[in-house]
């Protein structure tokens, strides 16, 4: 490949890790990576559909199903990607999940897994897969949330999470930037995934989004956020806001929760007057496999398992 052609392609033929690969973002963040030439490692649960998305892909696609909250089983995988792909030149720490409902009545077990799996999961990723990255002097993509400059009520596990993920991402980007390795941060509003959809059905978290000033409301399709990931990726930016007014927000981020508060000050009674206020439960399809495959690994040893069957040339 020409020096032009390699500028014009940098993903082409390298190693991409996506964590939470199955569906929403992963699985759209893993098409659109793959038309720009990358070679695809799809990590998460659910491996008929992970095997799905790799089978709809241009670019050879290895998937694992393993649980990012699982250090030993994401150990394991690592070693396998790097055998089977190469070490990896980018990482997206991706798998991520959800539950709504008043603090105070959540299931402090529910509450506890959104946490490890969105803030401990990222940082086992990323300790998975270090080594990679330094070899290759790769990049780490932490996928963060609006939820990260700026907390709401009823989703708090996910917003403690989320948060956690902003600083571990800054923090680990300062340790690493000698090694040539560079660390992102994606700050990704409502998005049509699942999850998004299934917390629509609850008539409180349903009425906190739409009372939300336009476009804070606007729900992104998955397609645009995917692109927008790609293209972080591919340019290892620092920071990405999807939808692009995030930028604002986080410049102003300090003013953001006075004004959280100043709405729900008075949307929070009328929730309560009507009865809107209960947990939720996982959200979205991707959260109750997350719940399934928990509570199956307390009864099981837990192991990375691969397709063993798909050809690796690429």
């Amino acid at each position: 490949m020409s020096g032009r052609a390699a500028a014009d392609n940098p993903l082409r033929g390298r190693t991409v890790v996506i964590t939470g690969a199955a569906r929403g973002i992963g699985a759209a963040l893993a098409r659109e990576l793959a038309r720009r030439g990358a070679r695809l490692a799809l990590l998460g649960h659910e491996k008929p559909l992970l095997d799905a998305v790799a089978a709809t892909v241009p670019a050879t696609a290895l998937t694992w199903e393993v649980d990012v909250a699982d250090a030993a089983a994401l150990a394991g995988a690592a070693d396998e990607v790097r055998r089977r792909l190469g070490r990896p030149s980018a990482v997206v720490a991706n798998a991520g999940i959800a539950t709504g409902g008043p603090f105070a009545t959540s299931d402090p077990a529910l509450w506890r897994r959104v946490v490890d799996v969105n803030l401990t999961g990222s940082a086992q990723t990323a300790r998975a897969f270090l080594p990679d990255l330094t070899d290759t002097a790769g990049y780490y993509l932490q996928v963060a949330s609006s939820a990260s400059l700026g907390a709401a009520p009823l989703m708090s596990a996910y917003c403690a999470a989320k948060a956690g993920t902003e600083a571990f991402a800054q923090a680990l980007r300062a340790e690493v930037a000698h090694l040539g390795i560079a660390v992102g941060i994606a700050y990704v509003h409502w998005t049509d995934t699942e999850m998004i959809r299934d917390a629509d059905r609850y008539t409180a978290l349903r009425t906190l989004r739409v009372r939300m000033p336009p476009p804070a409301r606007r729900v992104s399709p998955v397609d645009e956020v995917a692109a927008r990931l790609a293209h972080a990726v591919e340019r290892r930016r620092t920071t990405v806001y999807v939808p692009a007014w995030l930028r604002v927000a986080q410049a102003a981020r300090t003013a953001v929760p006075p004004v959280v508060l100043r709405r729900t000050r008075r949307e929070m009674p009328r929730l309560e007057a009507a009865r809107a206020l209960s947990a939720t439960g996982p959200l979205g399809a991707g959260g109750r496999a997350d719940q399934t495959a928990a509570k199956t690994q307390t009864h099981t040893t837990p192991q990375a398992r691969t397709d063993t069957d798909t050809d690796t040339d690429g």
